[in-house]
């Protein structure tokens, strides 16, 4: 159901995101592994947008990656998110972000389980889940 892009104000958004939200959805920011809400949630739903509530990810997608953080093989859908190259960190990564309101959620890497062996591998903060 992906609806035309946001536009809002960087005091928009912190009217209604908590701070770490903000760090990772505005700044492009990251949470610890294994010290966030969803890494080992193992509850049915559908994972939304913190920011805007666009349907992101099904829990039936999601995996333990061992990573700390909450990580599915493919979105909802193709068009709910978009890949950026990303260099910070000296390294060559592919950066997802929600292609609703352009909020950054993690990364994409080319090592994940199934036919089409992707990890999205997700800050918990940029996600809300809708329990089934």
């Amino acid at each position: 159901m992906v609806e035309p892009p946001m536009e809002r104000t960087d005091a928009d958004w912190k009217s209604t995101l908590t701070e770490q939200q903000f760090d990772v959805l505005r700044g492009c920011g990251t949470e610890p592994p294994f010290q966030n809400e969803y890494w080992n949630c193992h509850d049915a739903g559908m994972y939304l947008c913190a920011g805007c509530g666009e349907e992101l990810f099904s829990s039936k997608d999601k995996f333990d990656s061992g990573t700390g953080w909450p990580s599915y093989t493919k979105p909802a859908s193709e068009k709910v998110v978009t890949e950026n190259e990303d260099d910070s960190w000296m390294q060559r990564r592919t950066e997802v972000k929600c292609a609703r309101c352009g909020g950054h959620l993690g990364h994409v890497f080319p090592d994940g389980p199934g036919k089409g062996g992707m990890r999205y591998c997700i800050n918990s903060a940029a996600l809300r889940l809708r329990r089934n």
